[in-house]
């Protein structure tokens, strides 16, 4: 598989994604360094916002998304993976079904549950290991939930927090689809309207949703 390549989505050739990584070009960082401030960026400079969907595949390009101020967790790691190829780190998207434990009256108003799927997080290969990193809460998000911003170090993984500052319990993954080389539009289409048939009708054509 090529996780250093540009595709179709990670257009990281782009003006928008060589703009965010331009202050990173420097021979003194390491590439765990230059991981970390992308990783750090990307959590904070787009606002977390689960319920602006679509599945027309020109909103998931790279360059697209990075001239929006808000995303979701796909949209956000689809980012960071063309961030992190732009700086000669490979990087490919991970799927998976995650249970949001806090907040969630809004979710299951809109959603008719808790349950997020599919959730898009990054595999970034960092010194040698494979490690999963979850960009998708931005810090002033987290602070109004009570939850402590999810940091990454660059040695470990970096997925969502378990727990809430006073112990309740805040994210929970049920399902793990696996990572792919490119995103994988089609499964993600499907899975949604698999999960969500009261929003996403199996008969509709309809490709875009404000929840």
């Amino acid at each position: 598989m090529d996780y250093l390549s540009p595709t179709y989505f990670y257009d990281f050739e782009s003006e928008e994604i060589q703009a965010i990584v331009s202050e990173f070009k420097d021979a003194s960082l390491s590439q765990k360094e230059i991981a970390i401030a992308l990783y750090n960026k990307v959590r904070d400079h787009w606002r977390y916002d689960p319920y602006s969907l679509s599945f027309n595949k020109e909103k998931y390009r790279a360059s697209e998304i990075a001239k929006r101020t808000n995303g979701h967790c796909i949209d956000k790691s689809i980012v960071l993976i063309a961030c992190l190829r732009a700086m000669d780190i490979p990087a490919r998207i991970h799927l998976a079904k995650v249970k949001n434990h806090i907040g969630v009256e809004r979710l299951i108003e809109k959603f008719g549950s808790n349950e997020l799927t599919p959730h898009g997080m990054v595999d970034a290969f960092i010194d040698g290991k494979w490690l999963k990193l979850s960009p998708t809460f931005n810090t002033s998000l987290c602070e109004m939930l009570r939850v402590a911003p999810l940091d990454f170090d660059g040695e470990n993984d970096a997925v969502l927090q378990e727990f809430s500052a006073d112990g309740t319990q805040f994210m929970e993954y049920l399902e793990d689809y696996g990572h792919f080389e490119d995103v994988p539009m089609e499964f993600m289409e499907r899975n949604a309207r698999e999960h969500y048939p009261n929003i996403f009708d199996t008969n509709s054509n309809q490709t875009e949703f404000q929840l």
